[in-house]
């Protein structure tokens, strides 16, 4: 086989592998694959349970929609700007000492949160010390696992990130549960204690994979954007988050409002969760034969129409659950692929600091969404909040249209 450029960011690269290139598909790397799942379950289960906190603490500090919104949007922000850095932490030392350290950061950040005598000191508190921890316990989990496969690297990647949907299912109604039995603060504080210790567990097991490599320097962000896929995927990014977030904050409230019990409510988001793990598992297992870019575009497209679901919903539940496993289903799609899209575009060499750079976008969709929808639905009413979602999710779909997939630039 000739030599590659192992520095190329345009082409996809398979870097040199020793001798224990045997172990890539085996046994061990579906171990990692549990590990990191267990980690993305951990981190995702309390990050995007907040829809189940918002109520609570609106009315304990007196703030508004976009106010309270804008704390889960600060977590995700935070985890996916970070993730850039974080990324290339997991290239250059491994998972193990960031899953340590995101242990640290999730108890430190949910017992601070515990404490918090108004909605600002939750920014800090909560926003920086659950978004480093997702931030530790994502990007680099993901490029772990994808140096220890080669033939089923995107199955593996659809199952690790099944640990985000299996956490948004139980995340959200959990969440709900702890609340009404004792408090929001409470439940932080269970949280931080059984957090750090999946945690920890993850830890003790996972490592980098054969395949992995030195990745050398971080690539700018102008060298990144030098290139014409970048472009095209940052771009589509960014616009399908600013509308994708707004449910996780929303729908559950949306429901309340129109009959729908508190308990009934959050079982929206664990739908989103319990969908998007067939979607994670399906369509990450069928990109290894149709095509990671092709069912790529396809998930933004169905989620782009599952909004239009919600818009035309009305007070009708069982159209809301229509609405969350479509959504489910596709933004299951959209995060297993991301990575394999990714890696195909860009090769495998210091991927997790490509990955964490490329997810920025989503950092910006998600600080701007939910705040943006908050008030146009202080202001105008959820029609216009969900018609946000349905306008920025198919500027996404016309960005895609211009990709070219067989000829990556």
């Amino acid at each position: 086989m000739a030599p590659v450029d192992k520095t190329s960011l345009a082409d996809p690269v398979t870097p040199e592998l020793d001798s224990t290139t045997d172990e890539l598909d085996s046994r061990r790397s579906w171990v990692i694959v549990a590990a990191a799942a267990v980690s993305m379950f951990t981190v995702f289960a309390i990050g995007y349970s907040f829809g189940a906190f918002f109520e609570s603490m609106a009315d304990e500090f007196g703030t508004g929609s976009g106010a309270t919104a804008l704390s889960f949007s600060i977590t995700i922000a935070v985890s996916f700007f970070l993730s850039r850095w974080t990324g290339l932490w997991g290239d250059r030392f491994g998972p193990r000492p960031l899953l340590i350290a995101a242990a640290i950061s999730l108890s430190t950040g949910l017992l601070a949160t515990t404490l918090a005598p108004n909605i600002y000191v939750g920014y800090v508190t909560y926003g920086f010390g659950v978004g480093l921890a997702i931030a530790l316990g994502y990007v680099p989990l993901v490029s772990a696992v994808t140096t220890w496969f080669e033939a089923k690297r995107a199955t593996a990647t659809g199952i690790a990130v099944a640990g985000i949907g299996l956490g948004t299912m139980v995340g959200s109604p959990a969440s709900a549960a702890l609340i009404d039995a004792t408090s929001w603060r409470t439940t932080y504080v269970i949280y931080a204690i059984v957090g750090a210790g999946l945690l920890l567990g993850a830890a003790s097991v996972a490592r980098a994979g054969p395949s992995a490599s030195d990745p050398g320097r971080l690539p700018s962000f102008k060298e990144l954007f030098s290139k014409r896929d970048f472009q095209l995927l940052y771009g589509a990014i960014t616009f399908s988050s600013l509308g994708l977030f707004v449910p996780f904050v929303f729908v559950a409230t949306y429901a309340e409002e129109r009959g729908t019990s508190e308990v009934w409510a959050a079982v929206l988001i664990s739908i989103i969760g319990g969908a998007s793990v067939i979607g994670r598992l399906g369509l990450g297992a069928l990109a290894d034969r149709a095509g990671a870019m092709r069912l790529f575009r396809l998930s933004i497209t169905i989620m782009m129409l599952s909004h239009v679901i919600w818009l035309t919903g009305g007070d009708r539940y069982w159209q809301l659950v229509i609405y969350t496993v479509v959504l489910g289903l596709s933004y299951g799609g959209f995060i297993a692929l991301s990575p394999v899209v990714t890696a195909e575009r860009f090769g495998l060499v210091g991927l997790g600091g490509v990955l964490g750079t490329l997810y920025t976008s989503a950092g910006i969709g998600t600080l701007a969404g939910p705040p943006i929808a908050g008030v146009l639905r202080d202001e105008f009413g959820y029609r216009w909040a969900i018609g946000f979602a349905v306008t920025m999710t198919s500027v996404a779909v016309a960005i895609l249209m211009a990709f070219r997939p067989s000829n990556p630039t």
